[in-house]
C-alpha cells in the first residue's frame, strides 16, 4: 500500500506512511505548513537561524522547513522515538544536508518504555546559546511540572540572548475553565493531578497522556528563566472557544536581559 501510495502521488517521500506516524491526528504535511507559517508570521523565524525542535516526532515540521532554511540556517530535532528519528535521519538528511536529528533515550510510558533517563535530568546534547529559535509543538501537554521545568531551564541555556521561543500549551485561565465545566471542551481534564495545585489530567492512570496548566503558573516559569512572553498569547480551540488561532494555545517568548526591547521589536514586526 505505501509503495502504491508514492507511485500514485497520494504520498510523497518526505510523508511517512500512515502506520509509522505517531504525532497525533491531522493532515501530516498540512499541519506541517500551517506550524511553518507560524514560525515565520508570529516568530519572525529568519533563512538564517539556527533553529531546535525539542520532540520533533518524525519530522512534521521539519519538513516544511527544508526548502525555507540556507545561508547557514540549520535545524536540529530530537525525540524519544528511536523510529521516528531513523525515518527523518534517511528520508529527510540526505536532502537538507543542514538538517540533524538525534534520538534521547529518555523514559516514557507509552511512547519509550525502556528509555534510559530521566526527563528531569536529561540535558539538550547541544552547547550554551546556540539557538536563534527553539519550539516544542505539543510537547508540555504531555509533560510532567518538574520535567517541564528542567526544560524550561535547558530552553534558556541553549538560546542565543535574543533568542526566541516557540511553546504549545493547553493553558487554564477563565475562559478555558468556565468551558471545560461547561462540557465543551474536545478534551476532558476531569482529573487533578496529585501533588500539584490547578493542574488537570484526562487520564489518572496516564497523567501525561494530556496535562492543562493554570496559565499563571506557566507565566511564573517563563519569568523564572528570564523568558519575556510577547503578547499576545495565542489561544487555540481545544477547549472549545470559538475565536481561535490553533487548537492549542501558542506563547512565544524572547530570552535575555534586552529582551523587553526584543519584545516591543517583535511586536512591532508583526503589527501588535
Amino acid at each position: 500500500m505505501d509503495t502504491i501510495e508514492l507511485l500514485t502521488g497520494k504520498r510523497d517521500s518526505l510523508t511517512p506512511p500512515q502506520w509509522m506516524n505517531f504525532v497525533g491526528g491531522g493532515d501530516f504535511k498540512e499541519i506541517g505548513n500551517e506550524f511553518f507559517n507560524y514560525f515565520k508570521e508570529i516568530g519572525r523565524l529568519k533563512p538564517n537561524e539556527k533553529i531546535l525542535d525539542v520532540g520533533c516526532g518524525i519530522g512534521r515540521m521539519a519538513v516544511s522547513l527544508t526548502s525555507y532554511l540556507k545561508d547557514g540556517g540549520s535545524y536540529e530535532g530530537f525525540d524519544i522515538v528511536a523510529r521516528g528519528i531513523q525515518w527523518c535521519q534517511k528520508k529527510i538528511s540526505p536532502r537538507a544536508l543542514n538538517f540533524h536529528f538525534r534520538h534521547a533515550d529518555i523514559y516514557n510510558y507509552g511512547y519509550n518504555p525502556t528509555g534510559k533517563y530521566k526527563a528531569v535530568h536529561y540535558q539538550f546534547p547541544y552547547e550554551n546559546h546556540s539557538f536563534d529559535f527553539v519550539f516544542l509543538t505539543s510537547v508540555f501537554t504531555h509533560m510532567l511540572p518538574q520535567d517541564m521545568d528542567h526544560y524550561f531551564s535547558e530552553i534558556k541555556r541553549v538560546l542565543k540572548q535574543g533568542g526566541r521561543c516557540f511553546i504549545t500549551f493547553f493553558l487554564l485561565n477563565e475562559e478555558s475553565l468556565g468551558l471545560i465545566n461547561a462540557g465543551a471542551s474536545t478534551i476532558d481534564f476531569k482529573y487533578k493531578l496529585d501533588g500539584y495545585e490547578g493542574n488537570l489530567i484526562k487520564d489518572s492512570f496516564i497523567p501525561e497522556a494530556a496535562i492543562a496548566y493554570p496559565e499563571q503558573y506557566i507565566k511564573e516559569l517563563y519569568e523564572k528563566y528570564n523568558l519575556e512572553i510577547c503578547p499576545p498569547i495565542r489561544y487555540g480551540s481545544w477547549c472549545g472557544r470559538k475565536e481561535f488561532l490553533s487548537f492549542q494555545d501558542i506563547v512565544l517568548a524572547v530570552y535575555g536581559v534586552e529582551s523587553q526591547q526584543a519584545v516591543r521589536e517583535l511586536n512591532t514586526a508583526v503589527g501588535v
